[in-house]
């Protein structure tokens, strides 16, 4: 029997996940339970390694690679110990090269499938569905990530959440990190907004888990009304030109529902809504809803309103739309009324179009024959002959006449209800026109031979038209399903094109297009697996464990079997599952070769990180650690006699060299500290002109280059000091770099308002205006080779701190050429 899974989801590290993690492990193995501890990090947080004291926790496996020695999970020792539950910490860690698995779910997948328990952990930025979505909030790309199956398949997935100001207090009071791994974790998650965002998708995608559940337990009960536990508007499109009227008006009806679902949906019928309409339109109208950020489905059904309705409960639907229809029959209702008749408790929307009232043409022709025109048939044919033979008799026509007036209600009856009506008809025709109309009258017997053919001709007549009529119908029936699947496939196609090739996606759409309660992939085990079947995906209600156990099963090669349970399919619907199946297994295998690319893509990346890094910062620390490292060389050398001078020297480049690496140091510290929200401020009144002479202190000679215009009686500041003199600093250097040989850069000050601007203005080349904010970035020296002048973090280290202390950092253009660093700081009360 395979364990259970219970996974604790978080929005950021820090949440609590693992603490979590380890309270239920405590309170279990006071229940009684046998809990082991597979692997539990606690990043030095106090309290979440004192929940481990009393747990029994199993040793290790060590793993060495490119000379460093590794720990990982021991998948094969929790095994062996065989607990009740065991306690795995996060599931998408990528493991060492040469470990049994690849990534540590694939341990918790075997550990699993010995009948262990297990509790494991993750973050929202690790499932691979949102690896592209949280890098583009972030900017971080995400190294490690779980297939969402993985964790969709949990029994049980909590939400660990925290508000992103609580998490940015514990990351500050050092509850997350130590200090000395703070600036080595994902720095840049800890920005309100980023939390923010990551936490609204944690919300969202439990909520999805939680509405697939909530579906699938509908299912298995047989709960078919509906639960308004979430706003759902279904939108009807029949392929006519009004759908995008549809389609905006459930929009807006969806936007006034916080988080409310829109699903456009088309019936391919033979009859009703879609039956000749432009697919053009469809086209149009699907990516108008995808637009919109709903979703288009396609069902096949005969009768419309019944499938509609059974869609939109099947989906959990509280509001469905629809066109007024353009029909107006004044003895039946059409698809709107008939639907919102049977809609039950679900809100229906009949909205009017300005092709209300206008036909469709169609031709009966092409149209198969429904119940209701059968009992038409058979009615006209029952009483239609004994009333015309009662009007016939008296008025005295010739025999011929009469059987051509007959033939003629017999044709009717073909058209309208098919051969066997008109069958009858035919044969209860001949019977009344003999006994009625032939000599000798009220006999069955016929005086005259051409009678005799004439009658003759008029029952075979009246068999060659129903005939083709029911021919026709058959056929008409036969191009509507052909329609139907081709236009099915065309949907088919589209997901595949447009890479749609998740596996649940793919069995939804299957299972929804035919209505089915359940539709599963299976795939057979390895011989040494004990050759049994287990589920690779599946969608709705209860799975299918075997083919034995579905109603349909398509076998697409030797280990996969497509298995689908719900209402009984046509033979012609088996060709359009095989397709399905065909993608399902094209899919599955693409799936499994994403996952072999993963396994090789974190190894890749890490070297490129490593690459990008060294060139980056590797020769700007190499330079004043070498003349650090050679003039003490040179002080320690017993081969030479230096004199006073000489040593005097080699101490100063020393030390300036080592100031150099200090201030690199501190600068690659700082940005860290700042992307993680937890540089120490201390705010208090600051004068500019105490502070500008400390920030200049490091130019040197180039100190005299600077010019300073702070007029007396300039308000203080609200800023820390140290910070203020770092980002003085940053910006007078820069501009004394880039300035013009003999022209002074000018430090200026003045009030505006509340705040106080200070102004570093130089005359150099200045930079274009869509450059801007680029040069924020760190790494950045625009048009600057020189790579002895830092990594490029001065701007963006002056502009995080000056945000750490409430205030702006901008650039401008000087008038007559130059760039303008202007600081806005609160000025002091």
């Amino acid at each position: 029997m395979r364990g259970r899974l219970r996974v604790y989801l978080g929005a950021a590290p820090g949440v609590g996940k693992t603490y979590a993690m380890l309270g239920e492990a405590r309170r279990a193995r006071d229940r009684g339970k046998d809990v082991l501890v597979g692997l539990v990090e606690t990043h030095g947080r106090a309290r979440t390694a004192a929940l481990l004291d009393g747990l029994e926790v199993v040793p290790r496996r060590t793993a060495a690679y490119r000379g460093t020695t590794f720990t990982e999970l021991d998948p094969g020792a929790v095994i062996e110990r065989a607990p009740t539950l065991a306690l795995i910490d996060e599931l998408a860690h990528t493991n060492v090269p040469g470990s049994r698995n690849a990534k540590r779910w694939q341990d918790v997948e075997e550990i699993l499938d010995a009948g262990i328990d297990v509790v494991s952990t993750v973050n929202i930025q690790h499932l691979e569905s949102l690896k592209d979505v949280v890098e583009r909030i972030t900017g971080v790309p995400q190294r490690e990530t779980v297939p969402d199956e993985v964790v969709r398949r949990a029994d049980q997935i909590e939400l660990v959440d925290m508000a992103p100001e609580a998490l940015r207090r514990r990351m500050a009071h050092g509850n997350v990190y130590r200090p000395e791994q703070m600036d080595a974790a994902l720095a840049n998650y800890f920005r309100v907004g980023n939390l923010t965002a990551l936490r609204e998708l944690a919300l969202l995608w439990v909520a999805d888990k939680v509405d697939e559940q909530l579906g699938r337990y509908r299912s298995d009960h047989a709960i078919a009304g509906t639960w308004e536990a979430r706003e759902r508007v279904v939108v009807a499109l029949t392929g006519g030109p009004e759908g995008d009227t549809l389609v905006r008006r459930a929009a807006r009806i969806a936007a006034g529902g916080k988080g409310a679902d829109l699903l456009a949906v088309h019936i391919t019928s033979a009859q009703g809504l879609s039956t000749k309409e432009d697919p053009a339109h469809l086209v149009r109208q699907r990516a108008l809803a995808e637009d919109l950020g709903g979703t288009y489905h396609q069902v096949v059904g005969d009768d419309v309103p019944r499938a509609l309705l059974e869609f939109a409960r099947g989906a959990n639907a509280t509001q469905l739309v629809l066109g007024a229809s353009r029909r107006r029959r004044p003895l039946t209702r059409g698809v709107g009324a008939t639907t919102a008749a049977l809609a039950g408790s679900i809100d229906v929307h009949i909205v009017p179009h300005e092709a209300t009232g206008t036909p469709r043409h169609r031709t009966r022709q092409g149209a198969a024959l429904p119940r209701s025109r059968r009992l038409s048939g058979w009615a006209l044919a029952l009483l239609g002959i004994p009333l015309l033979t009662v009007a016939l008799q008296p008025v005295g026509l010739t025999l011929p006449s009469e059987i051509l007036i007959f033939l003629l209600l017999v044709v009717a009856v073909a058209l309208t209800g098919g051969r066997w009506p008109a069958l009858t008809a035919a044969v209860l025709g001949f019977g009344l026109l003999n006994w009625f109309f032939t000599p000798p009258l009220h006999t069955l017997s016929i005086a005259q031979p051409e009678n005799v053919l004439a009658l003759a001709i008029f029952v075979l007549v009246a068999a060659m038209v129903s005939t083709v009529v029911d021919l026709a119908a058959r056929r008409s029936r036969e191009a509507a399903r052909s329609r139907a699947d081709a236009e099915v496939l065309s949907t088919l196609a589209g997901h595949v094109l447009r890479g749609e090739s998740a596996l649940p996606s793919l069995l939804a759409r299957l299972r929804e297009t035919f209505g089915l309660t359940a539709v599963t992939l299976l795939e057979r085990g390895e011989p040494d697996e004990g050759a049994g079947w287990r589920v690779v995906a599946t969608s709705g209600g209860l799975p299918a464990t075997s083919p034995g156990t579905a109603d349909h099963d398509v076998v697409i090669d030797d280990r996969l079997v497509l298995a689908a349970r719900g209402r009984p399919l046509e033979a012609g619907d088996r060709r359009v599952l095989e397709a399905f199946a065909a993608e399902a297994a094209v899919a599955l295998r693409q799936q499994r070769l994403r996952e072999a690319a993963d396994r090789a893509g974190p190894l890749a990346e890490a070297d490129r990180m490593r690459t990008a890094l060294l060139a980056a910062v590797g020769h700007d620390l190499r330079t004043p650690l070498a003349s650090a490292i050679a003039a003490v060389e040179s002080l320690r050398s017993t081969d030479v006699i230096w004199s006073d001078d000489d040593r005097a020297e080699l101490l100063a480049t020393a030390d300036e060299s080592l100031i150099k690496l200090n201030r690199l140091v501190s600068n690659l510290l700082d940005m860290s500290r700042l992307q993680a929200g937890v540089l120490g401020v201390k705010l208090e009144p600051v004068a500019i002109e105490d502070v500008l002479p400390h920030a200049v202190d490091d130019l040197g000679p180039l100190g005299e280059r600077l010019a300073t215009d702070i007029p007396p009686g300039t308000p203080e500041i609200m800023a820390d000091p140290a910070l203020l003199e770092r980002v003085l600093g940053n910006l007078v250097a820069n501009a004394v770099r880039h300035s013009p040989a003999g022209v002074p850069v000018l430090v200026g000050a003045s009030r505006h308002g509340d705040d106080v601007e200070i102004r570093v203005i130089d005359r150099g080349p200045g930079i274009p205006p869509e450059a801007h904010e680029r040069v924020f970035l760190p790494f950045q020296r625009l048009g600057d080779r020189d790579n002895h002048t830092g990594v490029g973090l001065g701007l963006a280290l002056s502009r995080g701190l000056t945000e750490a202390m409430g205030g702006t950092l901008t650039p401008e253009d000087t008038p007559g050429g130059g760039l303008t660093m202007t600081v806005s700081l609160r000025r002091a009360t």
